[in-house]
């Protein structure tokens, strides 16, 4: 029997999660990518398929923002970032997709950058 990664076992919680996560045009969903050196957050009507705002440590508006940050500071930052957008675009609410990471951490820190930044979830 193979052993199963790290990588592996965060999809298939994420999937598990994505069963009850839906994202709709009143309520969108505020999905979150981690990589090792950077984070990424997308607000998502998932009824369309349109992703309706983003925000990550490689955005342009942002990157000279993140020097000297360590990696929990700079998720916040992306978290008020992503917030700001979606509430140019007219959404206070929405539901949190963790995707498969713990609520911890750099998770956890871009979530309250979000509601910082005025989103409700």
């Amino acid at each position: 029997m193979a052993e199963k990664s790290s990588q592996v076992a965060r999809q298939r919680r994420h999937e598990r999660i994505r069963r009850s996560v839906q994202g709709t045009a009143e309520r969108p969903r505020l999905n979150v990518f981690r990589s090792l050196q950077h984070i990424y957050a997308q607000v998502i009507d998932d009824e369309r398929g349109h992703t309706l705002a983003s925000a990550s440590t490689i955005d342009p508006d942002l990157r000279e923002q993140l020097d000297g940050l360590n990696k929990s500071q700079q998720a916040a930052r992306v978290g008020q970032l992503v917030a700001q957008r979606a509430l140019a675009q007219g959404l206070k609410k929405v539901v949190f997709d963790r995707g498969g990471y713990p609520y911890h951490g750099r998770i956890k820190a871009l979530a309250d950058g979000a509601r910082e930044g005025g989103l409700e979830f």
